[in-house]
């Protein structure tokens, strides 16, 4: 658990997706719940924004890490099945971010979260989450093409005649390296997912090997709209990770979502 505690203390960052839809749905002055804050990745950017920002995890030792990082913070440790500490309507957005949604398990877990996210919103409030998609199976090829410029000028001394000819050998190389690595990432991927009841209904559980091995529950778009719809939410937006690119079914690995609280009560929200 250390080991896993001090990643996630080491990331600092919002993702692409997450610095367009935190600027688009965010506003000055909102009331926010940082629901799985780990280790407090997203409280830098949540907390210059809040007028009030929580930061909730289910295990204490990320919280007491969160607490040494950002010692003038609220940080509490509650399950995100359970947000019993907080009173009806207490926040104006709740972010759920890094597909911490598809670890709280089993299916009543996540379900009784979706029903405390939306008591503990203000009408019209907004959730921001994002969940695995388990129908990417195929890996793109990628590679830095900064580094291979930077290797390719210190080796030839930027000269134009020389170093133009040596990028174009470096990235033939690197992308013909690149290919066959996500071909293979792609072999193994597929392997282990189509042969599950989530890649062919669009909804379900799949075994992911990060830290030590970790079950993971995944949904489609159309499944996870279906899902958080029933518990009186509005769709607003769906983002894949790989934005800017555009998403695709087979290789966007996971989708962020913007939900609103609806007026409605219940499942009766979406047909």
């Amino acid at each position: 658990m250390a080991e896993v505690v001090r990643h996630y203390a080491s990331l600092d960052y919002l993702t692409s997706c997450e610095a367009v839809l935190f600027y688009a749905f965010l506003q000055d002055g909102m009331r926010v719940l940082d629901l799985g804050v780990g280790g407090g990745r997203t409280t830098p950017y949540l907390s210059s924004i809040a007028r009030r920002y929580v930061g909730v995890d289910y295990a204490e030792e990320m919280i007491a890490g969160c607490r040494r990082k950002f010692p003038n913070l609220e940080f509490e440790t509650a399950n995100a099945a359970d947000l019993s500490l907080f009173s009806d309507e207490s926040f104006e957005a709740v972010i759920m971010a890094f597909n911490g949604i598809d670890y709280v398990i089993p299916d009543e877990s996540r379900f009784c979260c979706l029903r405390e996210i939306k008591r503990v919103l203000t009408p019209n409030g907004v959730l921001i989450f994002s969940s695995h998609n388990p129908k990417a199976i195929l890996v793109p090829p990628s590679w830095n093409r900064q580094r291979l410029e930077e290797l390719a000028r210190n080796v030839t001394g930027s000269l134009p005649v020389v170093c133009r000819p040596l990028l174009r050998l470096l990235t033939l190389l690197r992308a013909v390296v690149a290919f066959a690595q996500a071909s293979a990432s792609s072999f193994v991927r597929a392997a282990r997912r189509v042969p599950t009841r989530a890649f062919w209904t669009g909804e379900g559980y799949v075994f992911d090997s990060a830290h030590g091995g970790l079950w993971t529950h995944c949904a489609t778009p159309e499944r996870v709209e279906r899902e958080v719809c029933g518990f009186g939410f509005r769709l607003q937006r769906v983002l894949g990770d790989d934005y800017p690119c555009t998403s695709r079914r087979y290789v966007t690995g996971w989708y962020y979502y913007v939900f609103t609280k609806g007026d409605l009560r219940g499942r009766e929200t979406c047909a």
